[in-house]
């Protein structure tokens, strides 16, 4: 989102159909939503994390094997450079869940379940133009930081990985919703009057409607339920007003039940309507400001020396670490109130070694001075994030591999967006040609 901007949506799919011994059979689907928190936000950004679940049977045998499908789809927004922030909170859970799926107990002990997986990782372009920006700057960014979804460790093997600008059923379908979202829905956005605050004269449009968009992104994965930080509720809750206004304006009736039938689809509601889960930021690295403990570490704070950047040199992480704001007390503790800068630099130096226990950290650092404790921060942070930059360097390098994964990735999304934005076009009323 325009802030800087990570999401991701919990998908659950509808019913599908089986043909078995060439019969074609409509079976419900038993789905249950298993959320695992894939969040992160900085600044006054968004990043909404979304997991899916659907069970179908597998096959007609007398054993019937569940099959369950968890679709991720997260983004961040292409402004600046990522930084630790992005990484821990977002970036590093993602390739998390890629490669260790949590199961719920049931499926643990259920022999006759599958997992399947369907992981998007999206670079949100579009979203990074609603505030004024260089075009030579975005393009960069951009492929930066497709470069280190897969330097962090995004296997394009397991997950796919696009720009939201090459799916054109984002920037469609948001404009389907545009046309049917109330001007003063949107002039209720806190996030809007902020920005307009500080652009004076100059705001854009996009600026007012980029919620319609996120929206769009939402309801093209068909996501069920979506986990937001509680600055994000306002803007899933437009979500949800648009399903039902769109809904019923347009999916009701036997006018609606002809169209579809006559572009064979079936007749159901075009959108789910997705369900807030708000999340709490435990479980996960909430890194905030090397200048203000009480802060969020964010793209968009002009001073550079506030955030450390996934691709600063180890020089810059030094400094950056020794000019860090601390305080007047003996050793360093994490989870003191009273020591927001304390408690930040310690769940840096714990998020960046996770193969030690974080009991062993606090005895290690308890009696530290902050001139002791420094200097072993900077080094951890220096040396978990050495093989990111080696591996970005490598990629950032091949540029007919990089097109090439983001391709891939771009028609895979596509190929689940597509179904969703025609069926918006059928409810609408739009002529559809027949090989889509």
């Amino acid at each position: 989102m325009l802030y800087y901007y990570v999401w991701s949506i919990a998908c659950i799919s509808r019913p599908v159909t089986i043909r078995a011994f060439g019969i074609a059979q409509r079976r419900p689907h038993n789905t249950r939503a298993n959320l695992h928190r894939l969040y992160s936000s900085s600044s006054s950004s968004s990043q909404t994390t979304t997991t899916t679940t659907t069970e179908e049977a597998a096959s007609t045998t007398a054993i019937k094997k569940k099959i369950i499908t968890r679709r991720i789809l997260s983004g961040v927004q292409p402004t600046g450079s990522l930084h630790l922030g992005n990484y821990l909170g977002a970036i590093k859970q993602w390739v998390d869940f890629q490669n260790n799926p949590p199961k719920q107990e049931e499926e643990e002990e259920d022999e006759n379940i599958e997992i399947k997986l369907e992981n998007f990782f999206c670079v949100v372009d579009l979203h990074a133009i609603t505030m004024p920006h260089d075009p030579v700057a975005l393009r960069e960014s951009t492929l930066a930081s497709a470069a280190l979804y897969i330097a962090a460790g995004i296997d394009p093997d397991k997950s796919k990985i696009f720009v939201q600008s090459h799916v054109a059923a984002h920037s469609e379908l948001s404009w389907l919703l545009n046309c049917v979202t109330p001007m003063n829905w949107l002039e209720r956005m806190i996030q809007y009057k902020d920005k307009a605050k500080k652009q004076g004269e100059n705001v854009g449009v996009g600026l007012f409607t980029y919620p319609v968009l996120m929206a769009a992104d939402i309801l093209l994965y068909q996501a069920d339920r979506v986990p937001v930080g509680e600055d994000q509720r306002q803007h899933l809750e437009l979500a949800r007003d648009l399903v039902r206004r769109f809904n019923d304006m347009f999916c009701k009736g036997n006018p609606f039940k002809k169209r579809c039938k006559a572009a064979g689809i079936p007749s159901r509601k075009t959108f789910t309507e997705p369900q807030a889960m708000i999340v709490s930021t435990g479980g996960g690295a909430r890194v905030m400001s090397l200048t203000d403990g009480s802060s969020k570490m964010s793209k968009s704070d002009p001073n550079d020396g506030s955030r450390i950047n996934i691709l600063d040199p180890p020089k810059v992480i030094r400094d950056k670490i020794k000019r860090a704001k601390t305080d007047s007390f003996v050793g360093i503790e994490p989870n003191n109130p009273e020591r927001p800068e304390a408690s930040n630099l310690f769940s840096i130096y714990d998020a960046v070694q996770p193969d030690r226990s974080r009991e062993e950290l606090v005895e290690e650092v308890k009696d530290l001075s902050w001139g002791d404790f420094k200097p072993l921060l900077a080094e951890a942070v220096v040396a978990h994030l050495e093989p990111i930059q080696t591996k970005y360097a490598s990629v950032i390098a091949d540029e007919e591999y990089l097109s090439g994964v983001l391709r891939d990735g771009a028609a895979s999304a596509n190929e689940i967006a597509s179904r969703t934005l025609k069926s918006t076009k059928i409810a609408m009323g739009f002529v559809v040609p027949k090989d889509t």
